[in-house]
């Protein structure tokens, strides 16, 4: 068991554009230089990498020290009003972790989707069968290893609040949550940006999970603009108006031994932002 949390970016930011870099699998080599540890590869579009380009990055990626996860396609759906649906976001997640298997990655970020059409209790029903229905196609290839991380959703309208990613969880030990804290951010109006605050989520991951799934979870972080409908549009820590702070979620993570993967989503400072991050924890894991 790992015995520090990890950190990097989601894709690839403007300055390593910036610097000259083209190609992806150049990412771990320029994340090592940042003293980087993780870094999300993004198929929010769709999963489109060919075997020798995952081969590729599980090299490149090994030999920098670098851990892999993948978020899958946006248009997941997984309680979606229409059978073929929620049908294609089974194999959407099938998709994801073959890619991130012969990445050599063993998390896939899904997105929940919306309610179609049903009461929230009704639609978290049927995105957890959906999920259960996704891990038993991974079993069957195989791919038991890899972890179908539900992520907490930034909207109002959309399914994937902190509990109902709890309760997707709960149903699946190998299940891992995706708390993203700004979206949680932006749905609560900015009430999830202070150490309490924090630390309540922290203790309900416990509750709901248990210590070795509170210790290693998967983090999403960045700074979110939010209106009455909850999220607007990711932003960069350099945004004084909105949260959250990093800071207090970083010095408790550290103060309580946790080990999660953080995973920044700025808006073009992802690289920078996941640094200032690790430097956060670090300095009070080392007091």
């Amino acid at each position: 068991m790992r015995n520090e949390a990890l950190f990097g970016p989601a894709g690839n930011c403007e300055a390593f554009h910036e610097a000259g870099y083209k190609a992806t699998v150049q990412i771990f080599g320029f994340l090592e230089q940042w003293g980087l540890t993780a870094y999300e590869y993004q198929c929010g579009r769709g999963v489109r990498v060919s075997d020798d380009s995952a081969a590729a990055i599980r090299r490149k990626s090994q030999e920098h020290g670098i851990a892999v996860s993948l978020h899958a396609p946006y248009f997941i759906s997984l309680a979606s009003a229409e059978e073929e649906k929620r049908e294609n976001s089974l194999y959407y997640i099938l998709d994801s972790a073959r890619a991130v298997d012969k990445m050599g990655g063993d998390r896939i970020v899904v997105h929940p989707g919306g309610l179609g059409g049903r009461t929230r209790e009704e639609a978290t029903a049927l995105a957890t069968d959906t999920l259960l229905r996704a891990q038993r196609m991974l079993d069957e290839e195989h791919l038991c290893h890899v972890h179908i991380c539900p992520e907490v959703m930034g909207k109002i309208n959309q399914l994937g609040t902190l509990d109902e990613v709890l309760t997707f969880c709960r149903a699946e030990e190998r299940f891992l949550p995706c708390v993203d804290f700004g979206h949680l951010n932006s749905r609560t109006f900015g009430e999830t940006n202070s150490e309490a605050a924090f630390a309540a989520v922290l203790d309900r991951i416990g509750d709901a999970l248990g210590e070795e799934r509170q210790r290693a979870f998967h983090i999403h972080f960045s700074k979110i603009e939010y209106t009455a409908g909850g999220e607007k549009k990711h932003l960069t820590f350099a945004d004084t108006q909105f949260g959250p702070d990093p800071a207090p979620l970083m010095a408790l993570l550290a103060q309580r031994g946790f080990c999660p993967t953080v995973i920044c989503e700025s808006a073009g400072t992802q690289t920078a932002d996941a640094a200032a991050m690790q430097r956060l924890y670090r300095d009070t894991a080392a007091k």
